[in-house]
């Protein structure tokens, strides 16, 4: 199990106070909950279409994909957030990230919208227990009765448990 931990005061505060000049956020569905990451970090969005296996691959990797001459990572995140069993349709998304100077592709369910952020808006992450580790959350974001949850896609990808990106260069 993981500990809790939380995204270090000075991280945290960063993206806090460049929100009070509004962050975007790509905002996506995982299940019935609805995420967001830095808009600043999204390369493109792609339809799902099968990627190529890797042996040994943890489950939540789905695999590799061509891209323009890249070989990027596939990441189901659904899978990774335990979310049950994925389902790929008309709108699951790859969302291509760039995490720490790396090409990521993520799977999601489907994709909403951007969303603006103020500092006002962003609460810190709850401290939940010792089960949870919310390292990689930069808060919930709330704009009447929605609520986001924000994802540092850096510290995500860079986690002991995906590990697709260097911590160094995070």
């Amino acid at each position: 199990m993981s500990t809790v931990t939380s995204i270090p005061s000075g991280k945290r505060d960063g993206v806090l106070a460049a929100a009070a000049d509004n962050l975007e956020f790509l905002a996506f569905k995982l299940g019935n909950e609805e995420y967001g990451i830095d808009i600043q970090r999204v390369q493109e969005l792609r339809g799902y279409e099968r990627p190529t296996s890797i042996a040994n691959a943890p489950g939540f990797i789905k695999g590799v994909i061509n891209l323009r001459g890249i070989i990027v990572p596939i990441v189901d995140m659904r899978i990774r957030f335990d979310l049950g069993e994925p389902t790929y349709g008309q709108f699951t998304v790859v969302v291509i990230l760039n995490a720490a100077g790396r090409t990521i592709g993520m799977v999601v369910d489907s994709v909403s919208d951007v969303v603006r952020f103020s500092g006002e808006q962003i609460k810190p992450p709850p401290e939940i227990g010792s089960a949870l580790d919310i390292s990689y959350m930069i808060g919930l974001g709330t704009l009447d009765e929605r609520m986001v949850i924000l994802v540092n896609i850096d510290e995500l990808m860079s986690s002991a448990e995906i590990g697709l990106v260097n911590a160094m260069a995070a």
